[in-house]
């Protein structure tokens, strides 16, 4: 939703403080903002998806849980494969929950790559160290501390226009989910070949159930000492379709 700019400057503070998304990124050693929200008719011109709000997607077969209800962007990163992508945080407040990073190629040009095709793939990801559900043992508590997260474009990775997603999924309350997708566009270069094989491709939304022990879960009432990520493995460059 679009915020209205004549309400109450309070009311958008207690809404926004609650929440967050990615709004830039270091990519190959360049730093490039992206979309700060509420305000796309003045916003600048970015490689990140426009999203509508801050607020969370709770159902996993919602459309916003692709990237968070945004449209394709104006302009795209070039990054070598094997270099680093950093997605930066202005704010974020829970410290459950595992970070999940993932890409998408596209078949053709930008302005038509929407990734509403199973071709998703997992390059990154990091839930729960320890034996402690309630804890901030999380991936999602190294944002909190860090306002950053940085990950490694798999070095084989065949060259391509790619989307980047980055994914914090929110566990603090109990068996009520958040997701907070975000996407960027990535042009990667390089010499590799390789693509993920067609087992660690995943639909978004529909890459788990919501029913999914990773998605569905009570860090405060369950026993259970180890914890698995939605949505299947990370791909990690050297498997070929």
């Amino acid at each position: 939703m679009l915020f209205n700019i004549l309400a109450p400057a309070v009311g958008l503070a207690t809404l926004v403080a609650g929440h967050g998304a990615v709004t830039s990124y270091q990519i190959g050693g360049t730093a490039y903002p992206g979309y700060e929200g509420f305000s796309p008719a003045t916003s600048l011109k970015t490689i990140q998806f426009q999203w509508p709000d801050f607020n969370p997607t709770m159902v996993v077969t919602d459309a916003k849980m692709r990237c968070n209800g945004g449209v394709s962007a104006d302009l795209s990163a070039t990054i070598k494969a094997g270099e680093n992508v950093t997605a930066i945080w202005k704010q974020w407040t829970h410290a459950q929950g595992p970070v999940m990073v993932w890409m998408f190629k596209c078949s053709g040009a930008f302005a038509s790559c929407k990734g509403d095709e199973k071709g998703w793939f997992k390059i990154d990801q990091m839930g729960m160290w320890g034996t402690q559900l309630n804890s901030e043992n999380w991936g999602t508590a190294i944002v909190l501390k860090n306002l950053k997260w940085s990950s490694v474009i798999p070095k084989n990775l065949a060259p391509g226009n790619y989307l980047i997603r980055h994914e914090l999924l929110a566990l603090h309350q109990a068996n009520t989910p958040q997701f907070y997708p975000e996407c960027a566009q990535l042009v990667v270069t390089g010499s590799g070949s390789a693509t993920p094989p067609a087992d660690f491709l995943y639909s978004i939304p529909g890459y788990a159930p919501q029913s999914d022990p990773g998605i569905m879960v009570d860090i405060y009432g369950s026993k259970a000492t180890t914890y698995t990520c939605p949505g299947g493995p990370v791909w990690s460059g050297f498997q070929s379709s």
